[in-house]
């Protein structure tokens, strides 16, 4: 039997390269292509077709291309710096739909883009209090001491200090080996220990204000919380470490990269400078999986008499790791495999090119089978195999003529044996074949006893009834299986009647 399986619309459409964080220059045009989102849906056909829109689209000044996913700024809208520094814009992918447990079902997924609007210089500086006015006499002489008839006196001489206030006028900025850098690479193996530092990693960051304009805070965002930053305050400049918290979640067989942002935010500043930088770790593979079996047992079955090199059962493991790493070899050991064998990669189980399976010998095996990859790293199922019985057993007698005596009103017994290890193949139904005269005899077709018909309660009526008057009857029985096809076998019953000792 061969069952296709039909897909239902059962997955949600998932986006990629979150989250979105987006800088945009407040001079960009209207009609701008801004950023392009992905999302990707699993199921087939409509309901793995995505489109996207835009939640509150009259709120925005934004527009998205609902099959490519492409943002703009909506033509006629503009970014304003001054106005507004950040905008929200809630993103929705959505499937064509698709059956689901019997209904139409459309699913869809959301997700929150950050823009940050970049400041540019559309701006000059504006005067405040103008028009500005002042004046001094013509002739002025410096502030000196000046007598009652105008005669300058004592003059003296102070310093003034002018203290140069810092400016917020530099926002935190990474620098890699070779100076400003926005993003980082590196490859690692997988599940590295938890709490070591990632190696390969030189970030440096840098705010070159003064005082609490040079403060600032570090995060890292990316998937999970596989990794953590350290430190997650600075001041002016701090050299960047990123720490392993969650090996297990670095997992090669999940990602074969990961993408993380380094932010870098000042805090207690208006204008809340920020820096972002990409980190992209690729991962390298290792042998950390084991073969696993599709089961933890399997049952077969397997006719008797069934010439060697049969194929028996198909046993399956796989093993998630790349490359050779991946690759599964199957052998089996155990009491039970001494007549059989399997292939050492497609698993299949087979019995010995000699073996001869007899139900009636021994009709239960059980062994184990393993699946080991090329470090040695394995897992073992158990498999059991019935050896079906077939019919190739007639019943037997002991003997072909048998002699019996029979006391009316008790009956007497016959029993054939068949060697066939199941039912219904060794179940046996008995019958009279032939007796003379007829109409004498009864016998119960499930245990083979024979007994003389209700009506004949005494010797006398016997004696009526044969011809010869000696109360002895030749009867053919047949003993016959219930197999298919049926086997019989028939035996002569020499039966003496006589009565019960008064």
């Amino acid at each position: 039997m061969r069952v296709f399986v039909t897909d239902a619309n059962d997955e949600q459409p998932v986006f990629r390269n979150l989250p979105f964080i987006v800088d945009v220059p407040e001079d960009t045009p209207s009609g701008s292509s801004v950023y392009k989102v992905e999302a990707v849906d699993r199921d087939t056909g409509s309901g793995g077709s995505v489109t996207y829109y835009l939640q509150n689209y009259h709120e925005t000044k934004f527009s998205i291309d609902r099959h490519s996913g492409v943002l703009r700024i909506k033509p006629g809208e503009t970014l304003d710096y001054e106005k507004s520094r950040t905008h929200f814009v809630t993103v929705v992918a959505k499937d064509g739909g698709g059956a689901y447990k019997g209904k139409n079902q459309v699913m869809t997924s959301s997700a929150t883009m950050t823009i940050n609007v970049i400041d540019a210089q559309d701006t000059p500086p504006i005067f405040v209090g103008t028009p500005y006015f002042g004046y001094v006499y013509e002739v002025s002489v410096p502030a000196t001491e000046v007598g009652s008839e105008g005669a300058k006196l004592d003059s003296s001489t102070t310093i003034v200090t002018i203290r140069v206030v810092d400016l917020n006028n530099h926002p935190p900025t990474f620098y890699g080996e070779g100076g400003p850098q926005s993003k980082f690479e590196l490859t690692m193996y997988e599940h590295p220990p938890e709490g070591e530092i990632v190696r390969g990693l030189k970030i440096t960051v840098n705010d070159s204000d003064q005082g609490a304009n040079a403060k600032f805070n570090l995060r890292l965002v990316g998937p999970g919380n596989m990794l953590r930053v350290v430190p997650q305050t600075a001041l002016n400049e701090a050299q960047v470490t990123i720490i392993v918290e969650d090996s297990a979640a670095i997992d090669y067989e999940r990602f074969h990269f990961l993408a993380f942002k380094l932010l870098a935010v000042e805090i207690d500043t208006s204008e809340r400078f920020s820096a972002t930088a990409d980190i992209i770790i690729h991962l390298l593979d290792t042998n950390d999986n084991i073969p696993k079996f599709s089961s933890e047992y399997y049952i077969a079955r397997i006719p008797e008499n069934s010439p060697g090199g049969s194929n028996v059962v198909s046993v399956t493991a796989t093993d998630p790791d790349s490359g050779r790493w991946g690759e599964v070899k199957y052998s089996i050991y155990g009491s039970g495999a001494d007549l059989f064998l399997i292939h050492s990669t497609s698993g299949i189980i087979y019995t010995q090119p000699w073996a001869s399976l007899d139900a009636e010998v021994k009709s239960k095996y059980n062994f184990y089978v393993k699946a080991e990859d090329m470090e040695g790293k394995y897992s073992l199922a158990e498999v059991f195999v019935t050896v079906l019985d077939l019919n190739d057993h007639p019943p037997e007698f002991n003997e072909d003529y048998l002699e019996k005596t029979m006391v009316i009103g008790a009956p007497v017994k016959i029993e054939a044996v068949d060697d066939d290890a199941e039912e219904p193949n060794n179940i046996i139904e008995y019958s009279i074949m032939r007796t003379d005269p007829v109409n004498v005899f009864d016998i119960n077709a499930d245990t083979g006893e024979i007994k003389l018909k209700p009506y004949i309660k005494s010797l006398e009526i016997v004696q009526n009834i044969t011809k010869q008057k000696d109360c002895k009857w030749s009867v053919v029985v047949q003993a016959r299986d219930r197999g298919s096809p049926s086997f019989s076998t028939t035996a002569v019953v020499k039966i003496d009647i006589t009565e019960a000792v008064r």
